[in-house]
């Protein structure tokens, strides 16, 4: 198992619950980068789409076996930057909130906001490290949000441009009384792991925008507020909405 590469990847892609692979990846090496944050989620897969060399990340396990508050985001992140990735694509499954965000959408959020806590959620975390106070009120870098809608438009894939993404705790699911309150907060998306991701991405530099892939109404949202969540159903949206994904970066990586 390869632990370094010589060639930089042109985009780093981190996929969430229901994406444990990147469709379209050819030529595909592992690579399991050591990194001083402790273990990754998994390994990171590295391959070429449209020429380009791309690496993908499940960021719960290949088998779904890491929780989103026990998610190493730092070990992540830190992984993929150690493999030359400027630019990172998070692929987040969430609920949808509001109106235009129902299930089997594809979102590109231009905001967010943070409901976690007890999470690692800064490189500044160990004796003697640097204090950064990065700019976030962008969480989502606007030139990567562009290169993704434009690499939508382009692909013919639908897409939402903006919304709020609320980042909860989990992993249990929101009471109907907290969908309601992210609602009047202003959130469109609910998930778990949107935070800390974007924050340290910005601590490294890196490029981050997220594509939200909505599986499902958030509890009391839509139309059926009486409707339960299944799995099922939720793998079946998740599949549909993302569909589109390889054409969508196949653009971004041409354009």
């Amino acid at each position: 198992m390869s632990t370094h590469i010589d060639e930089p990847v042109a985009l780093a892609v981190i996929g969430g619950t229901g994406l444990y692979q990147l469709a379209g990846l050819e030529d595909v090496e592992t690579h399991q980068p050591v990194t001083r944050y402790g273990a990754l989620s998994g390994p990171v897969r590295v391959g070429r789409i449209a020429g380009h060399r791309v690496a993908f990340l499940a960021r719960h396990g290949e088998g779904h076996s890491v929780p989103p508050h026990l998610v190493n985001y730092r070990a992540n992140l830190a992984a993929l930057q150690s493999l030359g990735a400027s630019s990172v694509l998070a692929l987040n499954t969430v609920g949808g909130i509001t109106e235009d965000f129902g299930p089997r959408v594809l979102a590109c959020p231009d905001q967010l906001i943070d409901y976690t806590w007890g999470r690692i959620s800064t490189f500044c975390e160990e004796p003697g490290t640097e204090v950064l106070h990065v700019d976030f009120g962008d969480p989502y870098t606007p030139s990567l949000r562009r290169r993704i809608i434009d690499a939508a438009a382009t692909a013919g894939v639908a897409l939402v441009d903006g919304g709020c993404y609320g980042a909860t705790q989990g992993p249990r699911l929101e009471t109907r009384a907290e969908i309601s309150r992210m609602r009047r907060d202003g959130c469109d998306l609910v998930g778990m792991t949107g935070m800390p991701e974007a924050g340290l991405a910005h601590e490294l530099g890196l490029d981050y925008a997220c594509l939200a892939v909505v599986a499902n109404w958030a509890a009391g949202a839509g139309p059926q507020v009486d409707e339960v969540i299944t799995l099922e159903d939720v793998l079946a949206n998740v599949a549909a909405a993302s569909s589109g994904l390889p054409d969508l970066v196949g653009a971004m990586l041409a354009g």
